[in-house]
């Protein structure tokens, strides 16, 4: 089954994400990481710390209409998630983090931000 609009989107918005972050000094731990609570889109280490990284895009021209998508649910789901990698890799004392990375796709090309420990959006 080919992947639908909405998928390639998240695609290419995930493989942005992923070069900016790497970049900027993150490294990718691991990407599309699948549990029963959810999918984390990227696990990266940064520094000492864990980061599960929320990647949301939009054809827009700000990255407003991407950050304004998250909703409690979501955040929940991402939340408990992260704590299932955790347990299932061990990794019960380290320190972690969630940050949002935030990709518009518009004619002046692709903006990206990043908003670290994004939690209570």
């Amino acid at each position: 089954m080919s992947p639908t609009p909405r998928e390639k989107l998240g695609r290419h918005g995930e493989q942005l994400a992923a070069r900016y972050l790497a970049a900027q000094g993150y490294e990718i731990i691991e990407r599309n990481w699948r549990c029963r609570a959810g999918e984390l889109d990227i696990i990266a280490r940064q520094g000492g710390e864990w980061v599960f990284i929320e990647v949301r895009t939009r054809r827009a021209q700000d990255t407003s209409p991407a950050i304004e998508s998250i909703t409690e649910g979501k955040e929940a789901r991402i939340l408990a998630a992260a704590e299932a990698y955790l347990q299932a890799h061990e990794l019960d004392e380290v320190s972690w983090r969630v940050d949002l990375a935030v990709v518009a796709l518009s004619t002046r090309g692709p903006q990206i931000e990043i908003i670290r420990d994004a939690t209570g959006w």
